[in-house]
């Protein structure tokens, strides 16, 4: 039984990596980027599918280049975040913070093509995440600069009314806020 079982997840490898290689591929022809992270991202689902791991794998991906000018990477990091959220249950880690950090990240590259379906995700990472005041701030931070000036104030509030942690960044955030500030964090208060 055991040797069947391992057949059985070889071959179960084996098409998924052909699978992925694929997807890869077609997005390599479009970047010129012939890396291949299909193997990565196959030993995070099969061993430990957990949020540190996918964490890691997605920021070393993120530093090929800059998303913001490079539409093929932006592309292709959003399928792995995309990848992420669908395997890692939000029941499960909601509670953990590099769960709330994958979730945050997608949205802000959601974020720079579509404005909607970013507030979309942001919402998600709220209502899943509630807890950490760094998803609060994104949120605020996002509506902020959409405009929506009432909405970052209201979501700030709602933060420090659920209890998000740590308070002093909630504080910082509303300080800045106040002051007019364009960023409610700087890089130093992050």
């Amino acid at each position: 039984i055991a040797s069947i079982m391992n057949r059985v997840r070889d071959l179960k490898n084996k098409y998924r990596n052909e699978d992925n290689i694929t997807d890869e591929l077609n997005c390599t022809k479009i970047s010129a980027d012939t890396t291949d992270n299909s193997g990565t991202v196959n030993q995070i689902m099969m061993t430990t599918n957990n949020p540190e791991d996918w964490l890691c794998f997605l920021l070393r991906l993120e530093k090929k280049g800059i998303p913001q000018m490079d539409v093929s990477l932006l592309n292709r990091l959003i399928g792995r975040y995309s990848q992420a959220v669908t395997a890692l249950p939000a029941e499960k880690h909601s509670q953990d913070e590099s769960y709330a950090r994958i979730l945050v990240r997608f949205a802000e590259l959601k974020a720079l093509l579509d404005p909607e379906e970013a507030r979309d995700q942001f919402h998600l990472a709220r209502l899943n995440c509630k807890k950490f005041a760094f998803v609060h701030v994104a949120f605020a931070q996002f509506e902020l600069s959409q405009g929506n000036v009432k909405k970052c104030k209201q979501l700030l509030q709602k933060a420090v009314e659920c209890s998000a942690v740590p308070l002093e960044m909630l504080e910082t955030a509303l300080q800045n806020f106040h002051s007019q500030k364009k960023q409610l964090l700087s890089d130093e208060e992050k």
